[in-house]
């Protein structure tokens, strides 16, 4: 959000839960001479998030780029895992990314011009072992982003959809310093990831020297999956 907010784009940040770290950004932003909003919605729930979107149109107008990045991850065996695991996983996970692409679409169709930009895993590509529900939540994004893409082309819309190795983020906070390095030095460019490069890729495929591109799924994961 900092980058899109320094490339001159109005935002919206979104949260479920933790309304605090969400103001603080949002007044970070305010800061820095950008102006963006806080609105909330679980993403599983199609009536918040339509009216979440409602919100963000009245406060800043249609939207015109739609960074799906809202995401669970969930690590145990697979005969382990629950219905409820999975209706948590694939809710957030994949269910959010529909819901948030159904309320923008329509203005996105109607004004033929937008930009989709989904946030997949480079486990959607290749699967984790212990991590089956979040790579199969992952890899329907993928298949979303393949298909929606072909869908509303005509419209003028692209959608693309960034898979992410190994990233600085708190999602990785159950590793262990061990487990990190171990992932490190499985990553071909020998480090971990940070979020400032996967933003870049957003902002690249928000902008218009990504306007013949549709349908990618771009790895940004230092070379682990080739």
């Amino acid at each position: 959000m900092r980058l899109f907010a320094a490339s001159g784009y109005k935002v919206a940040v979104h949260y479920n839960s933790d309304e605090a770290a969400a103001n603080k950004l949002k007044d970070e932003l305010h800061g820095n001479g950008c102006e963006a909003v806080c609105v909330s919605a679980d993403l599983r729930d199609e009536a918040q998030v339509n009216k979440m979107f409602a919100d963000v149109e009245a406060q800043l107008g249609e939207v015109d780029v739609l960074v799906n990045n809202a995401g669970v991850s969930q690590q145990k065996l697979f005969t382990d895992t629950t219905l409820a695991d999975y209706d948590f996983v694939f809710g957030v996970n994949t269910l959010g990314t529909v819901n948030c692409c159904r309320a923008v679409l329509p203005s996105m169709i109607r004004r033929k011009s937008g930009r989709i930009i989904n946030i997949s895993s480079m486990w959607g590509v290749s699967g984790a072992s212990c991590e089956v529900l979040y790579s199969a939540s992952k890899a329907a994004v993928i298949g979303f982003t393949k298909a929606l893409a072909k869908e509303v082309g005509p419209s003028g819309i692209t959608v693309n959809c960034i898979a992410p190795g190994v990233i600085n983020t708190k999602m990785n906070k159950n590793l262990t310093e061990a487990d990190m390095a171990v992932l490190s030095d499985e990553t071909p460019l020998c480090r971990i990831g940070e979020p400032e490069e996967v933003a870049h890729a957003a902002v690249f495929l928000a902008s218009d020297k990504s306007s013949f591109i549709t349908g990618q799924i771009l790895g940004v994961d230092g070379g682990f999956i080739v």
